[in-house]
C-alpha cells in the first residue's frame, strides 16, 4: 500500500428494538408495504442511494418480538451489494433507497416483501414478519469516477501538479462514513511521491493533478480506484469508498532549475558577482508552503561565502550569479539542487524559498577602487610616500551603513603615507592627491580589515567605502630618510655639537643641536613622526659602542659609512 495504515477502532453499541416499534406489528395491524422509522439522519446528505448503486451496510435482523435471527456485525464484516437488482429480498431492495450515508433506519418488512410462505430454511419461519436495523455506511456507483472538492484555495498560484511531478502533501484518509484509517498528520511527516506514473492508486493519482501549493480539496473516490473489492487486507475493507482530506505543500518536477523571481535591483550596478566572488548576503530561508525554517537576520550578521565554487548547495550557487550590490531577489531552489531526499535539519525532497538581500561582494584579486568625485583646477603637488597627510572621511559598508566620520571628531585624520598607519587600501587611495581633491574608495577587505572585521564597528570580510577629502600635504623626505640638510653640511659639525668641549657629544647636546638645524630651516625631520623619537634613534646610530657618548672616532666612522641615511 502507498501508506503505513492504522485503524482508529470504532466501537458500536446498538440498543434493543424499542417496545413500541414491536408492538405496532401485533397480528390485528395489517402490514402491506414497508415500514421505516428514521432514528438517526445525518446533518449532511451529500448523496442519497439510487438503484443501481452499490452499498454498503450493517444490520441487526429481529423477528417483531425482538428475537434476534441474523446480525452483520456478528460476522465482523458489512454487508455489500448492488442495490435494485434482485440481489436482496425485495422489501430491503426498497428500504435501501434514498438512505444516506451514516442513516440509520429500522425497516418493516412484511412477509411477501421478505421470505413469504416459504421462509427461509430452519432461520426464517413462513410468512415471517421481519424488522431489520439498517445503517448505511457506504455509497458508489459503478459509473463514479474520482470526485474533487476544493474549500481553500491560495490567493496565488503560480503552478498546478502536473504528470510526473514531485508532491509533497499531509492527508487524513477516512472511509466514506468518516472512519479514519491513516493519517500523515499522525506520523508528524508527508507523504512524498511522483504523481500520475502509478506510484499511488489510482484515484489519489488522478486526485492530486491540478492543485496549487496551499491548496486543500476532498478527493472522493469509488472502491475501483481505491483498493478494490479486497481492500488493503487490513484497515480498508474491501469495496470501500475512499476520502482523502488533502493539503499541498510542495511541488517540483526533477527537470526543475532554480527560479528567480522578485528581483529589485539598483539603479546603480556597475558590477555583478561571477564565479570565485566572495559574497556577503542577509536572507530568509522557508518552505514553499511558507514554513520558515532560518534567517541570518535572526543571528544579526550576513552570510559570507565565495560564489560558483561549491561552497553552498547548488541551487544558491547559482542563483547568487549575477547579482548587483543591493539587488533583493527570491531564489526558488528544487530537492536536487537543494539537501536532496535526506534533508539536513529540513525535510527531505522539500523545495527551498530564498528571499536575498546582496550586501556586498567582491574578488581577491580585486584591488582598492576610487573615483574622482572634485578635483581643483590648481593641482601641482601630488600625494607620494613618505608625505604627511592630513583629511577627513566618512565611512560606510556598501549598503550605506555608516561606520565612523572624522567630522564626528571635529579633527582631520593624519598619517605618514607608506609608514603602515592605515590599511592598505586607503594608502593606495590616498597616493596621487591633491589639497582639497575629493575621492571615493571602495577597499575589497583583503585591503581593509580582512575576515576579522573591527569588533562591534566593521563585519568580517567587509567592503568598505570611504568619501574622502585631502585638506593638507607636507612633503615627506626621500625613502630611507628620517633627517635631511636644506643645505651645504658644516665640515666641524662634531666641535658645533660639543659644547663644554670635552670631546664628548652628550644626548642633550645632540638633540639641542638637532632641533636648532630644524627651526633654523637649514635641516627637515621626517613629517608626521615624534622628532625626538627620531632624533634618539639618530643618536643610537651614531653612538656605536653604545655607552651614551659620541666620540670624535664614532662620529667620523659612522659619517663615512656610504648608507648613512637618517645620520649625520
Amino acid at each position: 500500500p502507498w501508506f503505513r495504515p492504522w485503524r482508529m477502532i470504532r466501537h458500536v453499541f446498538y440498543l434493543s428494538l424499542l417496545v413500541a416499534f414491536a408492538a405496532c406489528d401485533a397480528p390485528h395491524v395489517p402490514l402491506d408495504d414497508i415500514f421505516i422509522e428514521k432514528t438517526f439522519v445525518p446533518e449532511q446528505c451529500v448523496r442519497a442511494v439510487k438503484v443501481g448503486d452499490y452499498v454498503r451496510y450493517h444490520y441487526i435482523g429481529m423477528f417483531p418480538d425482538g428475537t434476534k435471527f441474523d446480525s452483520s456485525y456478528d460476522r465482523g464484516s458489512t454487508y455489500n451489494v448492488f442495490v435494485g437488482k434482485k440481489q436482496l429480498i425485495q422489501g430491503m431492495d426498497k428500504a435501501l433507497v434514498g438512505m444516506c450515508v451514516n442513516e440509520r433506519s429500522l425497516v418493516k418488512i412484511p412477509p411477501h416483501l421478505a421470505y413469504g410462505k416459504q421462509g427461509y430454511g430452519n432461520i426464517i419461519p413462513p410468512d415471517s414478519i421481519l424488522h431489520f436495523d439498517v445503517l448505511l455506511l457506504d455509497v458508489w456507483n459503478p459509473e463514479d469516477g474520482v470526485q474533487i472538492n476544493t474549500y481553500h484555495m491560495p490567493t496565488t498560484c503560480s503552478r498546478k501538479v502536473e504528470v510526473s511531478d514531485y508532491v509533497r502533501y499531509h492527508y487524513n484518509g477516512t472511509l466514506l462514513d468518516g472512519t479514519l484509517f491513516d493519517s500523515s498528520h499522525t506520523r508528524m511527516r508527508t507523504y512524498d511521491t511522483y504523481v500520475g506514473i502509478g506510484w499511488l492508486i489510482a484515484g489519489m493519482d488522478q486526485g492530486l493533478l491540478g492543485m496549487c501549493v496551499g491548496e486543500r480539496r476532498i478527493i472522493t473516490m469509488p472502491p475501483a480506484l481505491g483498493y478494490g473489492e479486497n481492500g488493503d487486507g487490513s484497515d480498508i475493507p474491501g469495496q470501500a469508498s475512499l476520502v482523502f482530506d488533502v493539503v499541498l505543500l510542495d511541488l517540483h518536477n526533477p527537470r526543475d532549475g532554480i527560479a528567480v523571481t522578485n528581483q529589485q535591483v539598483p539603479q546603480s550596478c556597475t558590477r555583478k558577482t561571477v564565479a570565485g566572488d566572495f559574497v556577503r548576503y542577509h536572507y530568509n530561508g522557508s518552505l514553499l508552503d511558507g514554513t520558515f525554517f532560518d534567517s541570518s537576520y535572526s543571528r544579526n550578521r550576513t552570510y559570507d561565502t565565495y560564489v560558483g565554487r561549491g561552497y553552498v548547495i547548488a541551487g544558491m550557487d547559482e542563483g547568487l550569479i549575477g547579482v548587483c550590490v543591493g539587488e533583493k531577489r527570491t531564489i526558488t531552489i528544487p530537492p536536487h539542487l537543494a539537501y536532496g531526499e535526506e534533508g539536513t535539519g529540513i525535510p527531505g525532497s522539500a523545495v527551498l524559498v530564498f528571499d536575498v538581500h546582496i550586501i556586498d561582494f567582491h574578488n581577491p584579486s580585486d584591488n582598492t577602487e576610487f573615483t574622482v568625485t572634485y578635483k581643483p583646477e590648481e593641482c601641482d603637488k601630488q600625494t607620494k610616500k613618505g608625505d604627511f597627510v592630513k583629511y577627513h572621511y566618512n565611512a560606510s559598508l556598501m549598503d550605506g551603513s555608516p561606520i565612523d566620520s572624522t567630522h564626528n571628531y571635529g579633527k582631520t585624520y593624519n598619517i605618514v603615507l607608506g609608514a603602515n598607519q592605515v590599511v592598505p587600501g586607503m594608502e593606495d587611495g590616498l597616493m596621487d592627491m591633491c589639497v582639497g581633491e575629493r575621492r571615493r574608495l571602495v577597499i575589497p577587505p583583503h585591503l581593509g580589515y580582512g575576515e576579522r572585521g573591527v569588533t562591534d564597528e566593521v563585519p568580517g570580510s567587509a567592503v568598505l567605502v570611504f568619501d574622502v577629502e585631502l585638506v593638507e600635504m607636507e612633503e615627506g623626505l626621500p625613502e630611507g630618510y628620517m633627517f635631511i640638510w636644506n643645505e651645504d653640511v658644516s665640515p666641524d659639525l662634531f666641535s658645533e655639537m660639543d659644547k663644554d668641549n670635552n670631546e664628548l657629544v652628550e644626548p642633550s647636546e645632540f638633540t639641542d643641536y638637532i632641533i636648532r638645524q630644524v627651526n633654523e630651516g637649514k635641516g627637515r625631520l621626517a613629517p608626521g613622526f615624534d622628532p625626538y623619537r627620531i632624533i634618539d634613534n639618530m643618536f643610537s646610530n651614531q653612538d656605536r659602542d653604545g655607552d651614551g657618548k659620541i666620540t670624535a672616532a664614532e662620529f667620523k666612522l659612522k659619517a663615512d659609512e656610504a648608507a648613512a641615511h637618517d645620520e649625520l
